[in-house]
């Protein structure tokens, strides 16, 4: 079989440096399995051509060559060639409207579609991921944005000495200017106002642990959501340190019938049985990070009707920022009404007038909600998620892909994840066929 593999330029836009292989991947992949590597030449990506080079790939405009192509975020109709197997995050899953012309395309180039994030363990836990690394560039984004609003707020505070991951070096440069925020609270304090500050991590994931991994650089306490119900009944709360509460399921839902209790199979199998009680912590977070898969089937964390209702009271509510790192727009946090990027990240939600803001100035939460929130740490995590995948890369590139479905042979877990096969939705897809019709062209789940 071929072992000749495609590395696409990214071009989504100008944040996403990341790479599917980092060159000592690609050097290893030659070394131990003949892969062989094209790429296309990028003035962005986090490593150069000529590190590429170095390490035995070739560089040049034409990937046609090659049987497989890998990348990392949606590609371009042009970009697709006839039975050549592509390996990216898709993202048609849920039906997405905006990629439905991308998998059209894919179906009638009567070629291969793998999808990272349906590649999984007997489980269903995703094996190839850069969840980890929009928790850490998450809360290193939302921390700069408090600092921000504060900042404009007139309340002194050491948030404000933190800028955006992107505009550091590595993730261990931005590690130790938060540590030197860490530093200042707990000799200096918060400002009485600020205390307690408490932040809140709905979910706990990979990408909660990210984003949990930079809080905890600060002087961190850990509370239940129990001890934060009670919090403003208790004078124990000290300035000189940072409150963290971590939400699972049973403290984020609870049963419709009070003659039902909470089980965590039953709430992922019937939603329906269930409803948010979040709200009742929300008037005691500073800071909210929604690290949560949502679809439409379960209940919202935050409604706009309950922002409403908070910012009409009259009193400024402790809330200043939600870090929405699953940015499902109109989802979990129903006011995340856009995705934003890298170069304007934030925008204020006014709940009274149900509309949003650039910036950090107004009424209303700030509200962060970068696409691709990992692109802001490249190097790093590039290395992360390659490291994973070279595991996977020579059989990728070797299977026969001219055989029947059934008779692939490519680990399971990958398996699994083709969603077309020779122009063809695989059977676990077949019900993305809806999408794809002309009178659900503007519908996605």
């Amino acid at each position: 079989m071929n072992r000749l593999i495609g590395i696409r330029r990214e071009d989504i836009n100008r944040w996403e440096r990341r790479v599917p292989l980092i060159p000592e991947h690609v050097k290893e992949l030659k070394k131990k399995y003949s892969v062989e590597t094209l790429l296309e030449p990028s003035r962005i990506r986090v490593f150069s051509d000529e590190d590429y080079i170095k390490a035995g790939a070739e560089i040049q405009k034409d990937l046609s060559p090659c049987s497989t192509v890998f990348g990392i975020k949606e590609m371009p109709l042009d970009v697709f060639k006839e039975e050549t197997t592509y390996v990216f995050f898709a993202h048609v899953i849920k039906g997405q409207a905006q990629n439905m012309a991308m998998l059209k395309k894919i179906l009638e180039m009567k070629s291969n579609l793998i999808d990272y994030e349906k590649i999984e363990d007997r489980r269903g836990r995703r094996l190839i991921f850069f969840g980890k690394y929009a928790g850490l560039a998450g809360m290193i984004d939302t921390l700069w944005a408090l600092g921000k609003r504060l900042q404009w707020e007139k309340i002194p505070n050491p948030f404000r000495k933190i800028r955006q991951a992107y505009r550091y070096e590595s993730l261990n440069q931005a590690a130790e200017v938060i540590d030197e925020v860490g530093n200042k609270i707990k000799t200096e304090g918060l400002p009485d106002s600020l205390v307690p500050f408490v932040c809140g991590f709905a979910g706990y994931g990979h990408v909660s642990r990210g984003a949990q991994q930079i809080f905890d650089l600060l002087p961190t306490r850990e509370i239940t959501p129990q001890e934060l119900l009670a919090i403003g009944k208790q004078s124990k709360y000290s300035k000189n340190q940072v409150y963290k509460v971590v939400f699972k399921e049973e403290d984020m839902v609870e049963p419709v019938s009070p003659k039902h209790c909470f089980e965590l199979q039953d709430y992922y199998d019937h939603p329906e049985k269930y409803r948010s009680k979040f709200s009742s912590y929300v008037p005691h977070l500073t800071v909210l990070m929604n690290c949560i898969y949502w679809d439409e089937r379960y209940p919202r964390l935050i409604t706009k009707r309950y922002l409403k209702r908070l910012f009409s009271s009259g009193a400024r509510p402790n809330l200043r920022v939600i870090g929405d790192i699953s940015c499902d727009i109109g989802g979990a946090v129903e006011c995340t009404l856009k995705a934003t990027d890298s170069g304007n990240p934030i925008y204020v939600y006014d709940p009274l007038k149900e509309k949003i803001a650039d910036g950090y100035r107004g009424r209303g939460p700030v509200i962060l909600a970068v696409y691709n929130l990992p692109c802001e740490l490249p190097r790093e995590s590039s290395a992360y998620f390659s490291n994973v995948l070279k595991k996977y890369v020579s059989e990728i590139a070797r299977a026969d892909y001219t055989v029947p479905f059934d008779s692939l042979k490519l680990p399971e877990s990958v398996k699994n994840a083709v969603i077309v096969y020779r122009g063809e939705l695989t059977p676990n897809y077949s019900y993305i066929e809806k999408f794809l019709s002309p009178e659900m062209s503007g519908v996605s789940i």
